[in-house]
């Protein structure tokens, strides 16, 4: 006869065979990943490579949403609210969960009351570009012509208020050149006035700008990790190239603060998993993004770091959106 202790003893065995806390609850499908952004961004790209492995792992449909408005705050407005019965993540990104609640006055919602860190799943650094036409090949001689013409002394980022318009700012301050800030709708058009010489030069992720360089439409000058880019290891980084300054951005999920505790790490675990799946990482590689396998408490110090090294940077430089 079953015992209640046999079935206790064979739920644990079960957690532990597909790496799950074995006092987490049955997930009730599906689960939504919240993306807030349009489809087809680097941060939709990641949700939806997440999701195909993700689902099979938990044994339970999962559904990519996008979710778009004010920047990302909309979605990070919504999910906030989601009953502890329900299961949602927010995949944010800095923009959302660091710079957003520094310079606007009520984002209406605040990353730590509202949410808690599940997993962060891919970083990615950010590259300065020129268009074809500008008459430069490395970033020193760009700051040299810079400093010659003021007049021109601008450059493009996707967004105002994005990561690439404070990096752009702290490259700046770092080189001595006062730049003004011309914010796009995205990086499709600030490609296509890069190309086409409205403006001499770009910020953006490195991964966005890389094929425009590659079909030799751009020239990246530099790339913000440590080290050089293994998809494309000619480009220098811009401490090789005379800038003592690194930086890199980030997708992680985060949850509901109304979802149990055991849960979170339940999909925490399944996440780290997904993302060390030879297949996944693979994936991930091919779209010129680098996966991250971290748990809860490594998201939360990873966001803790990240808030101590841009703080300074947006406060500083008075950005008011």
């Amino acid at each position: 006869m079953t015992t209640r202790r046999h079935l206790l003893l064979a739920t644990a065995s079960l957690a532990t065979a597909v790496g799950l806390p074995a006092h987490a609850q049955p997930l009730d499908g599906p689960l939504r990943l919240v993306v807030p952004y349009a489809p087809g961004g680097s941060t939709d790209r990641v949700a939806r490579l997440v999701a195909d492995k993700l689902g099979p792992k938990l044994g339970m449909t999962v559904i990519v949403e996008n979710k778009t408005g004010a920047g990302g705050r909309l979605a990070a407005q919504q999910v906030k609210t989601t009953p502890a019965n329900q299961n949602v993540l927010l995949l944010g990104n800095p923009a959302v969960m660091v710079v957003a609640p520094l310079v606007f006055k009520d984002t209406g919602y605040d990353p730590d009351k509202d949410y808690q860190p599940v997993a962060q799943a891919s970083s990615y650094e950010f590259g300065v570009a020129v268009g074809a036409g500008v008459p430069v090949r490395e970033l020193n001689h760009l700051l040299a012509w810079l400093r010659a013409n003021p007049s021109q002394a601008n450059f493009g980022v996707p967004a105002t208020g994005s990561l690439p318009h404070f990096f752009g700012l702290m490259v700046g301050e770092k080189a001595g050149v006062k730049a003004q800030v011309v914010g796009y709708r995205g990086s499709g058009p600030l490609a296509a006035d890069l190309i086409g010489g409205q403006v001499p030069m770009a910020f953006d992720t490195f991964d966005t700008l890389l094929p425009q360089h590659e079909a030799g439409k751009i020239r990246i000058l530099a790339v913000s990790s440590a080290k050089r880019s293994p998809f494309a290891p000619d480009i220098p980084t811009f401490r090789e190239a005379g800038l003592d300054i690194t930086a890199d951005g980030w997708n992680a999920f985060f949850a509901p603060a109304s979802m149990p505790a055991a849960r979170v790490e339940q999909l925490g675990n399944a996440i780290r998993d997904v993302m060390q799946d030879p297949e996944t990482v693979k994936r991930f590689q091919e779209a010129r993004m680098a996966p991250v396998a971290a748990s809860p408490a490594q998201t939360r110090a990873m966001l803790d770091a990240y808030r101590a090294q841009w703080a300074p940077v947006v406060q500083k430089s008075g950005y008011q959106p």
